[in-house]
């Protein structure tokens, strides 16, 4: 297996690539002979290659940066819900070739490892390296300890999923692997710390603090959902007034304007609702709007982390809502602190589903031998 610098050289060109070998020297603190020393069975076995002659706007020869090899290795990325299967396949870097949603017809583990199968198979990838797969709920070393909207306890899910498909399956709660998708190829790459906060059917919360994504059992429990937000908000099911899951899920807040409006309406019609000016759409999402960034303040307040990448399916209230939501973190926020930077990710559940994809690549580094790879990431055809 490769030696931790072996691993972060291989990470710093995924994750920074085209980069430049000055740069990567800078990066990993190593020495340019080392760098050659560390960088040279990669470059013989085919996994990186070095690009043409560039200038990087110095004096001297130009620089002939390293990259991760083209068409490398695909992978698979499956979301689970509860009811359905969000299914992507990815290049290495977690780039979206491909994406399906599928409805779950089961809820059995075998009958869903059966379903993911056939669902990646369908996407017709080739030289399939790994899947990743996650879901609500808490995952140890390729277990589901519990997965409250499956009701599962002590699933061996990564065993099941590998005897289908005969690759490597990685599994991860949704929120950490979305966390990790953003922190190495999204909206949080380059970015130390910050939080992550989803808004859709619940409420998700992830941390990165110091270029690492905190990976607790707790991410699977829900603890941000019922943090209070506002004192004469709804109710939520739990019986909490104005807390997080109250304020900002798509089905409570399509609740709420069904209920003023007397007619059903579902999210999506609740903000065309608002963006037309109907004064009872306006109210709920101009609440919403401001309970979002007093949970983006408070995020940002005790955690120290003055960032945050916004995410999940109901993410359109921030597009719509915006100035509301940005001058409410303002209010919430000491004016001696840093501004809090705000980064959108509004590609909806292909986002968790890249997350999950993101998981298996990086098993994938770490699962590198350079004694065995001749020309291939992992040499394991597809299935």
């Amino acid at each position: 297996m490769l030696s931790d610098s072996e691993r972060a050289l291989a990470r710093a060109v995924l994750i920074h690539g085209p980069i430049s070998r000055s740069e990567l020297t800078s990066r990993l603190g190593l020495s340019p002979p080392s760098l050659t020393r560390l960088a040279k069975p990669f470059l013989d076995r085919g996994l990186m290659v070095e690009l043409d002659d560039r200038s990087d706007g110095s004096v001297g020869r130009p620089v002939r940066p390293l990259d991760v090899r083209p068409g490398l290795a695909h992978f698979a990325g499956v979301k689970i819900t509860g009811q359905a299967l969000h299914v992507v396949a990815t290049d290495v870097r977690a780039g979206l070739l491909a994406y399906e949603e599928h409805p779950l017809q089961r809820r059995d583990p075998e009958g869903v490892a059966a379903e993911i199968a056939r669902a990646v198979r369908g996407l017709g990838v080739d030289r399939l390296a790994g899947v990743g797969v996650s879901l609500g709920g808490a995952v140890r070393d390729g277990r589901v300890e519990f997965a409250p909207f499956l009701d599962w306890t002590d699933v061996p899910l990564a065993a099941l999923v590998e005897a289908e498909l005969g690759v490597p399956a990685s599994i991860e709660n949704d929120l950490v692997a979305l966390a990790e998708a953003e922190r190495w190829f999204g909206r949080g790459a380059g970015i130390p710390g910050f939080v992550v906060i989803t808004i859709g059917a619940g409420i998700g919360y992830a941390l990165v603090v110091n270029g690492q994504a905190v990976h607790s059992r707790e991410a699977g429990v829900g603890l941000g959902g019922h943090i209070p937000l506002a004192a004469t908000g709804p109710v939520c099911h739990a019986g909490h007034r104005g807390c997080a899951e109250a304020m900002l899920t798509s089905g409570s807040i399509a609740a709420q304007v069904s209920a003023a409006l007397q007619r059903p309406v579902d999210y999506d019609e609740v903000l065309r609702l608002a963006a037309a000016g109907d004064p009872a759409a306006t109210t709920v999402v101009d609440e919403a709007a401001d309970a979002l960034g007093r949970l983006v303040a408070m995020a940002a307040n005790l955690t120290l982390q003055p960032a945050a990448v916004l995410a999940g399916e109901g993410i359109g209230l921030f597009a719509l809502a915006e100035d509301r939501v940005r001058a409410a973190v303002a209010a919430d926020r000491d004016p001696r602190a840093e501004p809090v930077g705000l980064y959108v990710d509004d590609s909806g559940f292909s986002a968790w589903a890249r997350g999950a994809a993101t998981i298996a690549i990086q098993d994938a580094v770490d699962r590198i031998d350079l004694d065995q790879v001749e020309q291939e990431l992992l040499p394991i055809p597809a299935p």
